[in-house]
């Protein structure tokens, strides 16, 4: 009798201990996201969430990654660098989560690239565009999956030294995307055409309420041609208060994602006609099975077209799914190992992560804002496509920057 009770209670422990195993086995992978839920940059970033949410949502449908499911929880930084820096140690320490990813702030993405590095953890960076992120303050486990103020300034000043403008005039958001992005563009531009003229620079506070004075002292000015310099807060407030003036009209200007579908929607047909500006996605273009089938899938889950942010967070996704995949293990250093080099396919194209500096290898689209029928906001019109290879700085400049 007694040999049978304790027959019985060791097969009640090793139960127990296999149970626990296989509770073990299947604790999910916890990403957190800290992002601007609030405000203009909202119309960037819920579409990196809901891109990242459709690929996570069909991998754990077919039983998740090597046995477990992806979870993610989210929090709005409201575009403040404390806030973010404060959420992604409260993901972290409290959350226990094994990734973070975010956010269109490039100053908190600074942040929070120290704060991964500091406590071993990978960062994806989702939309902040600082080229200092994976430049000169690039390391191991920061991760940036949308083109940076480098390779957008690469590219504008591309397009820009083509045009007939000599003499130019700089206005922006006063902190780093700003400022970032009008140093690349101007740079570049100065050692395409050396003949070019800066005839001054204006610079306002973000979430800056009234335009209209700028830009009357820049049109007084008579530039040839403006850089705006506008991050996610102030890139819509900023081409409606072009559209009230007629900015637009009088003067040519480029301004990055002036012909994304986030910052052209909720303007509608009221956005102004005639303005330069890049993107990596349109929803419309390129016209490829591919990039249909995200879209119709995108659609048929959250009933719009998918923004640039959507590609973002399908990019973030894929790479950490196949990471794990290819990496055979839920281990962070491992899946670093396995996502350097990689590339994966993509609604446009193929998607290189490039192993020296984390920088995932985009194409860049440049257009003009214009009406078009069928469409209740503007789209970009005489769209052309920049490689990778054209926009991203090299590899030696990186090493330069990070002083190697």
């Amino acid at each position: 009798m007694k040999k049978y009770c304790w027959f019985t209670i060791c097969l009640t422990v090793l139960a127990v201990m296999l149970s626990g195993g296989a509770a073990l086995a299947a604790k999910p992978i916890k990403v957190g996201i800290v992002d601007s839920y609030s405000g203009p940059p909202s119309t960037y970033t819920n579409d990196v969430r809901d891109g990242f949410k459709l690929e996570i949502d069909a991998v754990n449908a077919k039983g998740g990654v090597l046995g477990r499911k992806i979870e993610f929880v989210t929090r709005d930084d409201k575009f403040k660098v404390d806030l973010g820096l404060a959420a992604a140690k409260e993901l972290i320490m409290r959350e226990d989560v094994d990734i973070l990813m975010g956010t269109i702030n490039s100053a908190t993405a600074l942040a929070v690239s120290d704060l991964a590095r500091a406590e071993k953890i990978p960062f994806f960076a989702t939309f902040a565009k600082t080229d200092k992120l994976t430049a000169e303050k690039g390391h191991r486990y920061v991760f940036q999956i949308t083109e940076n103020t480098a390779s957008a300034g690469k590219a504008a000043a591309a397009g820009l030294a083509k045009q007939k403008f000599v003499k130019y005039w700089i206005a922006g958001d006063d902190y780093e995307y700003g400022h970032s992005i009008a140093n690349a563009v101007w740079n570049d531009l100065k050692k395409l055409k050396p003949e070019v003229q800066l005839l001054g620079e204006s610079w306002w506070k973000v979430g800056e309420p009234d335009f209209t004075p700028y830009i009357t002292s820049i049109l007084a000015a008579q530039p040839d041609a403006v850089i705006v310099a506008t991050g996610g807060a102030s890139c819509v407030p900023f081409l409606k208060a072009a559209q009230a003036t007629g900015f637009n009209k009088k003067v040519p200007f480029f301004m990055h994602t002036a012909t994304e579908l986030s910052t052209l929607k909720p303007l509608g047909l009221d956005a102004p006609e005639g303005v330069i500006g890049s993107s990596n996605y349109f929803f419309y273009y390129p016209d490829t099975p591919a990039n249909k089938k995200f879209v119709e899938d995108f659609k048929k889950a959250y009933g719009r077209e998918p923004k640039v942010g959507a590609l973002y967070g399908f990019l973030t996704a894929k790479f950490i799914i196949n990471g794990f995949m290819k990496a055979g293990a839920v281990d962070k250093e491992k899946l670093i190992d396995a996502i350097e080099g990689m590339s994966i396919d993509s609604p446009v194209g193929k998607v290189t992560m490039r192993a020296y500096d984390h920088l995932a290898m985009l194409p860049m689209y440049m257009g003009v804002t214009k009406k078009a029928p069928g469409y209740d906001f503007l789209i970009a019109d005489q769209i052309v496509t920049i490689p990778p290879e054209e926009a991203v700085p090299s590899v030696e400049e990186i090493k330069k920057l990070r002083g190697k």
